[in-house]
């Protein structure tokens, strides 16, 4: 669920707020709080960031902004196309860090992305369904 809770925070706090809290849980994690998934089972701090999953993590910030641009002028379906963008974004710097780090002759997509497109998809699927009152409610506070 860390996808969903990154484009949510970039929805409900926008991208101030929003950046700033996944900032600060990426920051958590470097200096070695177990806050990232698997840690300290595969590593903590620094070593883990730095590991496979590092293109992840910072595609978290890319993703969080992107949610946040999201207005509640938008439409369904503009909405659901802005949730993928951010989503895609994670997963293009993930691979992309993943390619680089065990080598790009490995099955990149089938290791990095393939396992989780199914999941992401009811993730993004059930964010874009209740964006609207998310940002009714972050207009009001």
């Amino acid at each position: 669920m860390q996808t969903f809770v990154v484009l949510l925070l970039g929805v409900s706090l926008g991208y101030k707020i929003g950046l700033a809290s996944i900032g600060l849980y990426l920051f958590e994690g470097i200096l070695g709080l177990p806050v990232f998934s698997n840690s300290p089972e595969k590593g903590i701090g620094l070593v883990y960031f730095t590991g496979p999953t590092m293109g992840y993590l910072i595609g978290f910030l890319t993703a969080g902004y992107l949610a946040s641009k999201i207005s509640i002028k938008d439409n369904f379906l503009i909405i659901l196309a802005k949730l993928i963008l951010a989503t895609s974004t994670i997963y293009i710097l993930g691979l992309l860090w993943l390619g680089t780090l065990i080598g790009w002759d490995k099955p990149i997509i089938a290791l990095g992305a393939t396992p989780f497109l199914l999941a992401e998809t009811f993730k993004v699927l059930l964010l874009a369904l209740v964006t609207k009152q998310i940002l009714k409610i972050r207009n009001i506070i």
